[in-house]
């Protein structure tokens, strides 16, 4: 049950997120500073900023200082920190020690990743509903804590740890994220999940879509980059089997993705793009992640001018 002390925060962060926020690669990926990259983002509007990657680094949230560092009110979040990538214990740390540091600006976005990512760690990917919901209450319950009893700790409020939200797409990890978190960040997925997660979801939790979006306006070369960005993601069982849930079905997840699924999943063109962020909003989302995409499929720096220009109407 969210506490009045919670669901305080969460109203505050609302306002403080505004429509649209940015998703990001890491920025030492595509060479660019990321007190810069934080600056960039501010500048042009958006009100968060959202890190790509699984995180798993041993100084990843030392990294995160620098985006906070760079702006001065931006929200960064994590989008999205694999749970295979660090204790629980240590997850619940680095991020407490951000949120305490930067009062109303952290989010930590969790997931189960994916898995060959899992498997190459020589972690089993058998049942990742469950291992999240035991990383969750062991991030809520450390050994050791003052006042626990045998192995255990007592839980803390919601309001006292940072503010978290979980890469949910399917329902039951959409009803953990309700339950057991403060939202979702659900990723590559049409307008229609938006409607289906906020109806789990229920008003009070947040719900932060990604949305990838080229600007080019010509068809076949935005169709090219949306395949150049969507190709991994559409071998993916995740992502693939959620798409079927909203009616994609082989022909079109295969061969790159069909036109009617890649202008579903990565709109271009300004005006489009704009509208789609409109149709996010409509549907329940408190704010969407813009990721735009160049002819390489990869994070378009470049863009992020033309990109706030084509959203300042909404």
């Amino acid at each position: 049950m969210t506490t009045p002390d919670a669901s305080d925060r969460i109203t505050a962060l609302r306002r403080q997120l505004g429509r649209t926020g940015i998703w990001s690669t890491p920025p030492d990926a595509m060479g660019v500073d990321a007190r810069d990259l934080a600056a960039t983002v501010e500048q042009y509007g958006f009100g968060s900023l959202w890190l790509g990657g699984s995180h798993m680094a041993p100084d990843a949230f030392t990294q995160l200082v620098a985006l906070l560092d760079g702006s001065t009110k931006l929200i960064v979040g994590t989008g999205i920190a694999s749970i295979w990538g660090r204790e629980p214990s240590d997850m619940r740390q680095g991020a407490d020690t951000l949120s305490k540091g930067f009062p109303g600006r952290f989010i930590l976005g969790l997931g189960v990743a994916h898995r060959p990512a899992v498997e190459s760690l020589g972690r089993s990917y058998a049942k990742p509903y469950s291992a999240m919901e035991r990383y969750l209450e062991e991030m809520d319950h450390p050994a050791g804590h003052p006042g626990a009893g045998p192995g255990e700790a007592p839980a803390d409020a919601p309001g006292d740890r940072a503010v978290r939200v979980l890469a949910a797409l399917g329902p039951r990890m959409l009803e953990l994220s309700r339950d057991e978190a403060d939202g979702a960040h659900p990723y590559f997925s049409p307008v229609d999940h938006t409607s289906f997660a906020r109806q789990v979801l229920g008003p009070d939790k947040l719900l932060i879509p990604e949305q990838a979006v080229v600007l080019a306006e010509d068809a076949e070369p935005a169709r090219a980059a949306a395949r150049a960005y969507a190709q991994r993601y559409l071998e993916m069982p995740n992502y693939t089997s959620n798409l079927r849930r909203f009616g994609f079905g082989d022909p079109d997840i295969g061969g790159g993705g069909s036109d009617r699924l890649i202008d579903a999943i990565i709109p271009h063109g300004p005006a489009v793009i704009a509208e789609r962020v409109r149709q996010h909003l409509a549907a329940g989302a408190d704010t969407v992640l813009l990721q735009p995409v160049g002819p390489d499929g990869r994070f378009a720096f470049g863009d992020l001018g033309p990109l706030a220009e084509a959203l300042s109407g909404l």
